[in-house]
């Protein structure tokens, strides 16, 4: 099992989606979490999610598709143990 699966699998979404999201547009989010947990995206909390840690000042608008940290942004507590390293 690689380490994105193991994270994906085993973390919360938010977290995944903090850790990910400051590196990846939407759609490269949407097929690495597909690939390993595509109930997410079916069901529509992925988007939901995504769309609330914008709201939370989690992530923010950076040039073009790709979030930026937001004002409220910390590291997942998967990150800041390197827990999957």
């Amino acid at each position: 099992m690689t380490p994105i699966e193991q994270i994906v699998t085993n973390e919360p979404i938010a977290d995944v989606l903090t850790a990910f999201g400051i590196g990846l547009a939407y759609p490269s989010l949407d097929r690495m979490i597909g690939r390993y947990k595509f109930e997410l995206i079916a069901s529509g909390e992925l988007l939901k999610t995504y769309a609330r840690l914008f709201e939370d000042g989690i992530l923010a608008n950076g040039d073009g598709p790709i979030a930026v940290k937001g004002p409220n942004w910390k590291a997942p507590k998967f990150i800041a143990e390197s827990k999957y390293s």
